[in-house]
């Protein structure tokens, strides 16, 4: 039996898990947009702005669910800073220092990013320069995509250097959580785009991208029970239901099925495999983070 089973919990329970699931949304959706406002068709900026809309809300919301979880709230500005010296806090050879100052940085670029996409509307024109093709809009957007993309896979790397069973007897966790945050992000965007029409075409893409990250989802999930050898056992039959049910069966099955049978991205069809898609990521964070906890 692994050592890590006689070592005690983190006590993470909804709060963090909650913080999971929606930094990976904001990660992921960032990410996307970046990538559509940088070498995606002009026609699908508005689907870009899309995702940079739900981004920055979405990172505060991160941050409520962090101090939140603090046993002393109040102190939450200590990960930034030495209460001594008010020098920075960065301690490099630490996950957590590192992630929230990945989170600070992220956070900035997604609100620039916030401004430029409110700029599209032409009583805030002035901020527009802050998206592409500007000079400095690329800059933004490249930059916030590449912090995008650490939020969206850090979460599950930080739970692979602890010393807690399941999670550190894999190197797949930052794997799993990075491409779970794909498939949700894409979702949805799918699903709050699916009311325009003009987006149709963009939408169309992103249907196409997101039946690839699904199954590559279930590869990674797949691929993470095969490399915890022996360990997969005791996971899987405490959790296995609600991993095979929950997050394979609704979470990907299903809506791989409804997206090859949807006529259109903006059908019922195609809205009912972007919202299974995000409960099926919601559940596999739960599973993930309480599975170990109750170890």
């Amino acid at each position: 039996m692994s050592s890590t089973f006689f070592t005690e919990p983190p006590h993470w329970r909804w709060l963090i898990i909650l913080y999971f699931f929606i930094g990976g949304l904001a990660g992921g959706c960032y990410f996307l947009a970046s990538m559509i406002d940088l070498v995606g068709r002009p026609t699908d900026r508005p689907l870009a702005r899309l995702g940079y809309l739900i981004a920055f809300p979405a990172v505060v919301v991160c941050g409520i669910l962090l101090i939140a979880d603090l046993g002393r709230p109040e102190r939450f500005w200590h990960m930034l800073l030495q209460s001594a010296t008010w020098r920075p806090m960065l301690k490099t050879y630490s996950p957590m220092s590192f992630g929230a100052w990945g989170l600070l940085v992220f956070s900035a670029f997604a609100f620039l990013s916030f401004l430029g996409a409110l700029g599209e509307d032409e009583r805030r024109h002035r901020f527009s320069f802050l998206r592409p093709p500007s000079v400095i809009g690329t800059i933004v957007s490249a930059l916030g995509g590449l912090a995008g993309f650490f939020l969206a896979s850090y979460t599950g790397v930080l739970l692979a250097v602890t010393n807690r069973p399941i999670w550190s007897d894999t190197t797949l966790l930052g794997a799993v959580f990075l491409v779970s945050s794909a498939s949700t992000s894409i979702a949805l965007l799918m699903l709050l785009g699916s009311r325009r029409v003009f987006l149709v075409g963009g939408l169309r893409a992103l249907a196409r991208f997101d039946t690839f990250v699904l199954v590559l989802e279930l590869i990674t999930l797949v691929a993470l029970v095969v490399s915890l050898g022996s360990l997969a056992r005791v996971w899987l039959s405490a959790w296995g239901a609600l991993l095979l049910l929950g997050v394979v069966g609704i979470g990907i099955i299903v809506p791989l099925i409804l997206e090859v049978r949807a006529h259109s991205p903006l059908s019922a069809s195609a809205r009912a495999a972007a919202v299974l898609v995000l409960v099926g990521g919601f559940l596999l964070r739960v599973v993930i983070v309480l599975s170990s906890e109750a170890i």
